[in-house]
């Protein structure tokens, strides 16, 4: 495991050690996006040591902090869902190391998801807990029920935690996601850099989707100088019906 040294000192910073099964996951979860990455544009990050740092790292690092560090709980057996998934980000990750966890992977593009269903079935994810992909744009999955047709399910205010890694502001994400979360359940986004203006701009969209921010977590990820932020909101109230609008408007007309 020469290839992991990096990324085992990296964990270890963190205090915690992956096993050598939860390495060998990691692997060929590694192998099969990089194949797969020559079909379908997955990832623009295919250096083994890049991918440990900026994608698996980074992926697990809200979950292993110290609590007196993010207040975040500790995964056993909840119900998640990866908003925007792509290659699987955060969420591969987390259900490797988190196996409990009843995880769905959500993405729009459907050559994605054909992937993760590749690496669910090679990887033997679905020993324990659940974890499904499903298809679809956030804005329709996250409708209430009255808006939806009588065969699909029902995926909103029905999660515990929703996470996501996407591209969007933090208000056009917040649409996205909020509507998932039930009550005194937890949204989690992954930021790049420092995030204050984008924070502040969203705090209104995120107290009328029925969220709290409860905290702002700025960090380096180990042995680099690479800026992360994760931002934490905890949901209050159910969200009003009239959200998510219609697809394209959380992204063309943010909430502020």
């Amino acid at each position: 495991m020469d290839s992991f040294s990096q990324f085992i000192e990296d964990c270890k910073s963190l205090h915690f050690d992956p096993t050598m099964e939860q390495l060998d996951q990691l692997l060929d979860f590694f192998e099969l996006m990089t194949d797969y990455n020559k079909k379908v544009n997955l990832t623009t990050i295919t250096d083994f040591e890049e991918v440990c740092k900026l994608h698996f790292l980074d992926s697990l690092i809200p979950f292993v902090l110290p609590e007196d560090i993010f207040p975040f709980p500790r995964l056993s057996c909840e119900k998640m869902i990866d908003v925007g998934t792509g290659a699987g980000f955060p969420g591969i990750p987390l259900k490797i190391f988190f196996p409990d966890i009843r995880l769905t992977l959500m993405d729009s593009l459907k050559k994605r998801l054909t992937f993760l269903d590749e690496v669910i079935l090679s990887l033997s994810l679905n020993r324990k807990g659940e974890i499904q992909t499903l298809h679809g744009r956030a804005e329709e999955l996250s409708a209430p029920a009255k808006k939806l047709r009588q065969d699909v399910p029902i995926y909103r205010e029905s999660f515990d935690f929703v996470v996501s890694r996407a591209v969007a502001n933090l208000s056009t994400l917040s649409e996205y996601c909020i509507p998932f979360v039930k009550n005194d359940g937890f949204f989690l986004s992954y930021k790049a850099g420092h995030v204050e203006d984008e924070v502040q701009q969203a705090v209104k969209a995120i107290s009328l989707l029925g969220g709290e921010i409860i905290q702002v977590y700025p960090y380096t990820l180990p042995n680099s100088e690479i800026q992360r932020s994760i931002i934490l909101i905890q949901k209050k109230r159910s969200t009003p019906s009239g959200y998510p609008r219609k697809p394209g408007l959380p992204s063309k007309k943010p909430l502020r």
